[in-house]
């Protein structure tokens, strides 16, 4: 079984929650196949007209510029890590009410019709990906889990309707550490109890895909 895991936050785990989930659960993930794509050290141009660009050049053989061969290579490169994984693991922190901007170009370079979902004959999404798990790793300073902020939270929302509800995935684990910022006066044991919970969640997926 092939787990990839998506890792977004290049701060360093000493700083930055997100980055203490992810060596957390890759330090305790055993006997499985594992893939870290982190979108840091990728080279991902932004999606823009570079990529339609690039498509309208493969198709009539013209001669591509250099960001338009790398558009085209890091969004292929995107979707062949996905492709070869059974369980994707996005480890990533809330900024700014939202997901960082290279996580969003990961998600932009594998949200495709006709890989992973597709229209059918009434103009319908049907999901393509639905052979796959997704397991979901946050970090946020502020609480955003009470039913009055719970609307302002677009990064573990968005990844969840994107991977569950377009993509099709089944989201076997969630583990949300948040309000350390908030609460600096509990935000040692706030964090240890969630990285517990990470601990847990790669153990169990180990003893699973083993």
């Amino acid at each position: 079984m092939n787990v990839l895991v998506v890792k977004a936050n290049n701060r360093p785990a000493s700083e930055a929650v997100s980055s203490k989930m992810y060596e957390t659960f890759i330090n305790n993930l055993e006997g499985v196949n594992v893939t870290t794509y982190d979108v840091f050290a990728e080279d991902m141009p932004y999606l823009g007209q570079d990529l339609f660009n690039a498509f309208g050049k493969v198709e009539s053989g013209e001669e591509m510029t250099d960001v338009e061969k790398r558009i085209l290579a890091a969004k292929q490169k995107a979707m062949d890590a996905l492709t070869a994984a059974d369980v994707v693991v996005f480890a990533f922190p809330l900024w700014n009410l939202t997901i960082p901007a290279k996580l969003q170009t990961f998600i932009d370079y594998v949200y495709q019709a006709g890989y992973s979902f597709k229209y059918d004959e009434n103009g319908q999404a049907v999901q393509l990906m639905t052979d796959k798990k997704a397991v979901i790793l946050c970090a946020r300073g502020g609480i955003y889990s009470t039913p009055e902020a719970a609307p302002m939270e677009m990064a573990a929302t968005y990844i969840k309707n994107v991977v569950s509800g377009v993509f099709g995935m089944e989201i076997i684990d969630e583990v949300i550490i948040e309000g350390h910022a908030a609460a600096p006066d509990r935000a040692e044991t706030i964090i240890a109890e969630g990285l517990a919970k990470v601990e847990t969640v790669a153990k169990n997926l180990s003893a699973v895909l083993v």
